[in-house]
């Protein structure tokens, strides 16, 4: 028999879906790589560091004593526990562990919460530029995206001025990011209430990330969860990812009302069962004192290569028009040079060997004039990477 032809179909919105630029840069850094080029990598937004060996430990005790079943949707009691214990000590903030539910990764906490929230045609309003996969996430589930223009003059940030000014009928749900990917300012916690107290009168959510709440600079570590008055229209998600160094585990969590629990609950059940288990123990150890001393002294290094990644870029000449608060990235400006940051960005990775990320993976405004550099290499490179850079403008 003839063989049959099959043209495999996909869905309209899993077309629709865009790629995750900075996944196909380090694709193609690594391919340099493995060809003997010597790469300075600062496009992926993930720590260096490894995570801690107290963790590797207590994940591997939890496999010994044959603790690697299921655990409940909502995550290890015990850990959710500890959060809430967490979010009193580090935060000064009273979270009862029944609003903590634990995921897998802070994707998984975002796809429960939109898919909880969200019926087709519901709006979402975030910031141009935000974390690219917020839209990608909205798309899926056939919502409709209001994306508000942010620059220096606010930050990058959204503002209580900015909602109302953009505000439409049907908005269900704003999305904050404080410290913000991929700018790393932050948004100041008495905005942030006058937020989510508007949103409570217009009967709409307000979802703070806070993945990288603890690496702050400068400042306080700080969550919206700490103030006595809060609405309950605000929802919290953070991650084990980025200040608690374990990205590979895959562990994230969700604060929520307890109004949003149970259907919470019920999608985790249906979506991913359960967070992975070692992981969980692991990140039990990870919230200990000690540990979380030697995530402050991570986070001091961080705040030593912000600064040494700045200042080395306005001696260049490379003028910043912000000083990040948090995270690990500078958002940089290079409408100077080019008009196409995605081609500037592959043009300096094959000719320097510098891997950054275009700010096209983040939006649409000014995203062709906006590059991202990580600085979750060590200052060493950092400072070989803004002389490569240099030379690169140069010679163009």
């Amino acid at each position: 028999m003839p063989k049959t032809s099959f043209q495999a179909p996909v869905s309209q919105v899993a077309q629709a879906i865009e790629p995750f630029r900075v996944m196909k840069i380090l694709g193609e850094a690594k391919a340099l790589e493995a060809q003997g080029k010597d790469i300075i990598h600062m496009e992926i937004g993930e720590p260096d560091f490894p995570s801690l060996d107290c963790v590797h430990q207590a994940a591997y005790d939890a496999m010994q004593q044959g603790l690697t079943h299921y655990t409940p949707t909502l995550g290890l009691p015990v850990l959710r526990q500890k959060l809430a214990k967490f979010y009193e000590c580090f935060y000064r903030a009273q979270v009862d562990s029944e609003r903590i539910i634990i995921t897998p990764g802070s994707s998984s906490a975002l796809q429960l919460v939109l898919t909880a929230i969200l019926n087709p045609g519901d709006r979402v309003l975030m910031s141009d530029p935000a974390y690219p996969c917020n839209r990608q996430f909205v798309n899926l589930l056939y919502g409709k995206l209001v994306n508000v223009p942010v620059d220096h003059h606010s930050n990058y940030q959204l503002t209580l001025e900015k909602l109302q000014q953009h505000w439409q009928e049907g908005i269900k749900l704003v999305m904050v990011a404080s410290p913000a990917n991929p700018t790393g300012t932050v948004i100041e916690q008495s905005e942030l209430l006058a937020m989510a107290q508007f949103l409570a009168e217009k009967n709409a959510y307000l979802l703070v990330d806070e993945i990288y709440q603890g690496l702050v600079y400068d400042r306080p570590a700080e969550s919206i969860l700490a103030h006595d008055n809060l609405p309950e229209n605000v929802i919290v998600i953070n991650s084990f990812s980025k200040f608690f160094g374990m990205t590979g585990w895959r562990l994230g969590w969700c604060v929520a009302p307890k109004s949003l629990m149970p259907i919470l609950d019920r999608l985790g059940q249906n979506l991913f069962l359960a967070a992975p288990t070692p992981a969980q123990y692991g990140a039990l150890r990870v919230l200990d004192d000690d540990a979380l001393e030697q995530l402050e002294q991570r986070r001091h290094i961080f705040e030593q290569r912000r600064n040494v990644l700045f200042n080395a870029m306005q001696q260049a000449g490379f003028k910043l028009k912000t000083l990040p608060q948090g995270a690990f990235y500078l958002y940089w400006d290079v409408s100077e040079w080019t008009e196409d940051s995605e081609a500037f960005a592959a043009e300096l990775l094959q000719q320097t060997g510098v891997a950054l990320t275009p700010g096209t993976d983040f939006g649409n405004y000014q995203a062709k004039q906006h590059l991202r550099l990580a600085y979750t290499t060590d200052e060493a490179q950092l400072l070989k990477a803004v002389e490569k850079i240099a030379s690169f403008i140069q010679t163009r």
